[in-house]
C-alpha cells in the first residue's frame, strides 16, 4: 500500500460525545498507512465535551486536526474540512458510525479501479441501546417497508451504479469540477452533491464487500425531528436539481397526503371516511406482516415497537415533504424556515 496516495479525512461533528471516541478508534483501527491519512474533525461548536475528545486524539496522533465550524452544519463543516484537505482522495465519515480495518483501503481501491465519481460501501443499523424502541428503530431502518429500494440500507450481494450512497468517496479534483457541498441543505447535502456529480457524467457506486456500522437514535422524538428534517429538505433539493431524485422519496408525502386529503372530510363524507379506514387498515395490515417476519429473529417487543416506529418514520418524512413543498416550491423560500437549522450530524 505505500503507493497509494494521501487521504483526507472530513468528519463533521456537533455535541456528540457518546460516539465521537469510537468512531475515531475505528479510523484509526484502519489498515491504511498512517503517514497517508489527513483527519479533520469539524466541530460545530458542541455544548458537549466532544471538542476535548477530539483535542485528546489529535495530540496523540499527529494524522488528527481539529477545525472550528461556526457554520455548526453539516456541508459547512465538509467545506471547512475541504479547504483545508490536501489528498487526492476525500473520505466523508459521520460520528454516529463505525468502521471495519479495511473500509479506506477498499473504498479507495474500488475507486482507482472503476473510475467512479463516488464509492461506498452497504450501511448497517445498529441500535443506540438495547430497549425495546432503540432496536426496532434500528430494524426499521434497514427494512424495505421502512426506506423502499435504498440499497446501502437493505444491502446488496453485488456491485450497483445508485443514485446516493453514505460517506462518500471522492477525487478531490470532482469538487473543483462540480462545486462544494450546499450549505443551505442541513440535511440531504449529499444527495443533492451526488446528483451533481451524475449530471457530470460521474457515476455513484456501492459495492458489497465493504460496510460501516451506523448506531440509530435512540428515541420516537429525535427519530421524528430527523426524518421530518430529511422530508422537508428534499423539495429544495428538487428545486435545485430540476427534478425528483428517486420515486420513493414521494411514497411517505403521498401517504401523509392521502391521510390528510381522506380525514380531513371524513366526519361528514361518508365515502372519505371509508376511504380513510382503508388506508389506515391497509397499512396496518403491512405493518403486521413486517412485525410477523421480525419475531424470530428480533423478538416480540421491538416487533410491536414497529408499530409506533414505521408511523413515526413515514409520517415524519412525509408532513416533511409536504411542509418543503409549500416552503420551497409554492412560497419559493430562498432559504430554510429558522426552525427547522438544527444539528448537523446523521
Amino acid at each position: 500500500m505505500s503507493n497509494r496516495g494521501l487521504v483526507s479525512i472530513i468528519v463533521p461533528c456537533r455535541d456528540e460525545e457518546r460516539f465521537l471516541a469510537a468512531c475515531l478508534d475505528s479510523i484509526i483501527a484502519n489498515d491504511y498507512p498512517k503517514d497517508k491519512l489527513e483527519v479533520f474533525v469539524v466541530d460545530g461548536e458542541s455544548r458537549d465535551a466532544s471538542v476535548v475528545i477530539a483535542e485528546s486524539y489529535a495530540r496523540r496522533y499527529p494524522f488528527i486536526r481539529v477545525l472550528q465550524n461556526p457554520g455548526k452544519t453539516a456541508p459547512a463543516g465538509l467545506n471547512r474540512g475541504l479547504r483545508c484537505a490536501e489528498g487526492d482522495i476525500v473520505m466523508r465519515m459521520d460520528v454516529h458510525v463505525s468502521y471495519p480495518p479495511h473500509y479506506i483501503s477498499t473504498l479507495v481501491d474500488w475507486l482507482n479501479r472503476t473510475g467512479a465519481g463516488n464509492v461506498g460501501g452497504i450501511c448497517i443499523t445498529r441500535p443506540a441501546n438495547d430497549s425495546a424502541i432503540a432496536r426496532a428503530i434500528a430494524i426499521a431502518l434497514a427494512h424495505p417497508f421502512g426506506v423502499g429500494n435504498s440499497y446501502f440500507r437493505i444491502g446488496t450481494s453485488e456491485p450497483r451504479w445508485v443514485d446516493t450512497v453514505p460517506f462518500g468517496c471522492y477525487r478531490s479534483e470532482v469538487f473543483r469540477q462540480v462545486g462544494l457541498f450546499d450549505e443551505e441543505l442541513v440535511r440531504n447535502q449529499d444527495d443533492e452533491f451526488n446528483l451533481r456529480l451524475i449530471k457530470h457524467g460521474l457515476g455513484i457506486l456501492l459495492v458489497p464487500d465493504v460496510a460501516s456500522y451506523y448506531y440509530a437514535r435512540e428515541s420516537l422524538s429525535r427519530l421524528w425531528r430527523m426524518y421530518f428534517q430529511y422530508g422537508y429538505f428534499k423539495p429544495l433539493v428538487a428545486r435545485k436539481i430540476g427534478g425528483v431524485l428517486t420515486v420513493r422519496q414521494l411514497i411517505p408525502a403521498a401517504f401523509a397526503s392521502s391521510l390528510i386529503v381522506t380525514g380531513l372530510p371524513a366526519a361528514w363524507f361518508f365515502p372519505a371516511a371509508i376511504a380513510s379506514g382503508l388506508i389506515i387498515l391497509a397499512y396496518t395490515l403491512a405493518i403486521i406482516a413486517c412485525a410477523a417476519r421480525v419475531v424470530p429473529r428480533h423478538g416480540c417487543k421491538p416487533a410491536l415497537a414497529l408499530a409506533v416506529v414505521f408511523p413515526v418514520l413515514h409520517l415524519s418524512y412525509g408532513f416533511g415533504y409536504l411542509k418543503g413543498i409549500m416552503d420551497f416550491l409554492v412560497f419559493r423560500n430562498k432559504s430554510p424556515t429558522n426552525a427547522i437549522k438544527v444539528p448537523l450530524s446523521r
